[in-house]
């Protein structure tokens, strides 16, 4: 084996595979592997692939072979890899070698095969969720590879003497990172494969939350995400179902800026939104996963709720925190879906007055409900209803950003533009995915947080005038 190993990771799909891929990075590093950026002249080129949906699944198939392309060793990993294991081996010669999650424990070995030549059968595909029990409160005794939960399965040497350890690199900078909170999911939404190949939803502890956001105060960091597939029912398999609100306040006592990721609306508990709405350093932001809002059809997606609900929800959040942020994902074109139906939804999102809206359109999705529903909508119609929807939505949160104009924000600081102008992100903005904010002020600074009075607005993107110094 060569003296200098060089692997160039690669990461697709969401935030939470950014915080699987910084913890491979450290384990890579404690291998002796050395990480360098861009693919030409890697010994590997280990893609971190996504397999959420069809247009994903293709983005993780063309980076896996232009990888090659390069002469490098290539190795697929993440969701897609774990979903398919050996029948996208058998699919994709190009890859030397498909890695699943319980892989990640001995990533340097499993490369090190793999520029040594020596094979490595991938796995064959189960349902994770069958891999611990049922009963969350007893799946802390469970042996299974979590990704990104960053102590379990450490490799030899790498065990804490004592307190949690921080098992992660930072692969890029900038003042806002991710942060993994828990992993997996219990829902059996009809749409979604996640839990199948995340398994069942795992909390990490909350002393090794802290010990990593520490970490990450320590490494430049001043707002963490919280991601997960479902961060409210972060505690329940450790027998609290109200520790967010606990942990919330601690966290708050280390980062200058705290967001919570992926809330789920039927069980978005008073005492959270409180707690998110109420803490300072919590951001009053709300990443609510309403998907639709027709009854009959989230009934058909194993959801729970309807217009009149989801405005009461958002009343309540609005009578704590009358400026919050929200956001939320929705599909479109669901089995059985009717024009009323999607009446029904376009008329929410014209009354519920959303930061940031993202829409889909529906497509099977291997091994799920839905795929087998009857009442399919043409290709050609799903396609419509997206770009309608879109339309609408696109002019909704244009005009919720207007209605921010003549109001004050902290905003984070995150890169020059031009002497003197500045893009960051207020309070109602999630990075890379809700617009932004220019600031227009003198002696700012990457990383710094200033307020400002919005002045205009650009579509979803607000413009401000710094008001005071930055801290």
């Amino acid at each position: 084996m060569p003296e200098s190993r060089t692997v160039s990771l690669v990461t697709l799909g969401c935030a939470r595979n950014e915080t699987d891929s910084e913890e491979l990075a450290a384990r890579l590093e404690a291998s002796g592997w050395k990480l360098q950026d861009g693919s030409e002249g890697a010994d590997v080129v280990l893609v971190n692939t996504c397999g959420f949906i069809e247009a994903a699944k293709k983005d993780s198939i063309d980076t896996l072979l232009a990888a090659h392309d390069t002469g490098a060793k290539v190795v697929a990993a993440g969701c897609m890899a774990e979903r398919y294991g050996a029948e996208l081996a058998e699919a994709l010669p190009e890859a030397d070698s498909v890695l699943g999650f319980d892989d990640y424990g001995r990533i340097g070995e499993r490369l090190d095969d793999v520029l040594a030549g020596r094979a490595h059968s991938a796995h064959k595909p189960r349902d994770r969720r069958t891999l611990l029990p049922i009963t969350p409160v007893d799946r802390s005794a469970g042996h299974v590879h979590v990704p990104g939960h960053g102590i379990q399965d450490l490799p030899e040497g790498l065990a804490p003497a004592s307190g949690p350890q921080v098992l992660r690199k930072r692969l890029g900078g900038g003042p806002v990172a991710p942060l993994k909170l828990a992993s997996g999911c219990d829902r059996r939404c009809s749409f979604c494969a996640i839990p199948a190949f995340r398994g069942s939803y795992v909390s990490r502890r909350p002393e090794d939350v802290l010990a990593e956001a520490e970490w990450l105060a320590r490494h430049d960091v001043r707002e963490i995400v919280l991601v997960s597939e479902n961060s409210t029912s972060y505690g329940k398999d450790l027998g609290d179902l109200r520790l967010l609100e606990k942990l919330l306040p601690q966290l708050a006592e280390v980062m200058d800026v705290v967001r919570v990721s992926y809330l789920q609306p039927a069980e978005l508990r008073p005492s959270l939104i409180e707690t998110i709405a109420g803490t300072p350093g919590v951001t009053p932001y709300f990443d609510l996963s309403f998907q639709h809002a027709s009854g009959p059809v989230l009934r058909r997606m194993r959801r729970f709720g309807d217009p009149a609900r989801f405005l009461d929800l958002l009343e309540r959040i609005r009578t704590l925190a009358p400026e919050a942020g929200v956001r939320s994902n929705f599909i479109v074109g669901f089995p059985g879906e009717t024009e009323g139906q999607l009446a029904e939804l376009t008329g929410f999102l014209e009354a519920a007055r959303l930061d940031a809206i993202g829409v889909f359109g529906y497509s099977d999705e291997d091994g799920t409900e839905a795929a087998d529903l009857d009442g399919k909508v043409d290709q050609d119609e799903v396609d419509r209803r997206l770009a309608e929807v879109s339309e609408l939505a696109e002019e909704l949160t244009a005009q919720r950003a207007e209605e921010r104009v003549g109001t004050a924000m902290t905003v984070l600081v995150e890169r020059e533009l031009e002497p003197g102008l500045w893009e960051g992100r207020g309070f109602h903005q999630a990075p890379e995915v809700d617009g932004c904010t220019l600031v227009r002020g003198a002696g700012l600074a990457a990383g710094a947080l200033v307020e400002a009075e919005i002045v205009e607005s650009e579509g979803v993107d607000l413009v401000g005038e710094a008001t005071g110094p930055a801290r």
